[in-house]
């Protein structure tokens, strides 16, 4: 072979090699991921714990507009805008959904059988009848759940301590919501068993909302259990600055409440949540069935403690109750 013909071979096989990485770029995947839930969209995801989701993902190897797009949408509280939500991902040919809260899932288990759908902050899942088991869910969901529905005695019980003389709970609920009806009741049998008289108070959107603890107020409560729902956490200010007008000590599910000026959450960690439900995305996308993933359930609970609140509305907080504290916001 003579130099001009191994030149040129050696210049071919370099171009060549040099195309091969831009080829396989190329190539790649691009996983796409629906998540859906009826909040509206934060002022900042990475600030929200949805941010949760991604950074769990990137953990795992996944980089948003590399080799995976996450297609957000967001109901802004109104749960009849989730059909359209999940057709329009149904059309853009997602691999998985991520359901954020119970409306969302069982939104998108109606409307699909055969996308994976992996749940994030959904209490109950058995019981609302979305998987068959925690250990063998079955079908196409699988997930992380949360114990909204299992705290409702806790919250009674730490009412009881900021306020002994407790008589009368109201309770703020979506009845758009399976999760808040399974609360409710769980939330009357603590009271009942307490002596205490309890009231409920429905509210879907942000003018139901005044419109309720306008209700609220008249009715006269010693105290306010706020159901855990994803719309309220959007509207966790909105709640808090109206519990304080109305000089009412109240206790929530998700931290986020509390942080906006709420006197006391209890629940689960909703960021370390939608950050187990990564590994979930990844197990999938990897070709694992979801009838196949056991449905993770939260074996830890955090109390959060506005102590500025509390000194706004002219009550102690037992000291038992602050030791017992992960978190007192002064």
């Amino acid at each position: 072979m003579n130099k001009r013909r191994k030149l040129l071979l050696a210049l071919g096989l370099g171009t060549l090699s040099a195309a091969l990485p831009s080829l396989a770029q190329q190539s790649a995947k691009v996983w796409r991921i629906g998540f859906l839930t009826t909040r509206s969209r934060p002022a900042s995801l990475d600030a929200d714990y949805f941010g949760a989701l991604p950074r769990g993902l990137r953990e795992l190897g996944y980089v948003e507009g590399k080799n995976i797009v996450i297609e957000w949408r967001f109901a802004d509280g109104n749960i009849e805008r989730l059909p359209a939500l999940l057709a329009d991902l149904a059309r853009l040919k997602v691999d998985v959904i991520v359901a954020g809260g119970a409306p969302a899932a069982r939104a998108a288990q109606q409307a699909t059988g055969t996308i994976p759908i992996v749940l994030a902050g959904v209490g109950d899942p058995v019981g609302l009848g979305l998987v068959a088991s925690f250990s063998k869910p079955g079908k196409n969901i699988t997930g992380v759940s949360n114990m909204a529905g299992d705290v409702s005695v806790k919250s009674v019980e730490f009412l009881r301590a900021v306020v002994p003389k407790l008589s009368r709970v109201a309770v703020l609920l979506n009845p758009a919501n399976p999760i808040d009806a399974i609360v409710l009741k769980q939330v009357q049998a603590a009271a009942q068993a307490a002596g205490i008289s309890v009231s409920v108070f429905e509210a879907t959107s942000a003018s139901q909302i005044d419109a309720a603890f306008a209700a609220i107020v008249r009715s006269r409560p010693g105290a306010l259990i706020v159901a855990p729902d994803p719309y309220y956490v959007s509207q966790a200010r909105q709640i808090a600055e109206l519990a304080a007008k109305s000089r009412l000590p109240a206790i929530y599910s998700f931290r986020p409440h509390a942080e906006a000026g709420g006197l006391i959450s209890y629940g689960e960690n909703m960021a370390k949540n939608y950050g187990r439900a990564a590994p979930y995305v990844d197990k999938i996308l990897k070709g694992a069935k979801p009838a196949d993933l056991p449905v993770e359930q939260p074996i830890q609970l955090e109390l959060v403690i506005n102590r500025s609140t509390a000194k706004a509305l002219g009550l102690t907080i037992p000291q038992e109750l602050l030791l017992r504290a992960d978190e007192v916001i002064e």
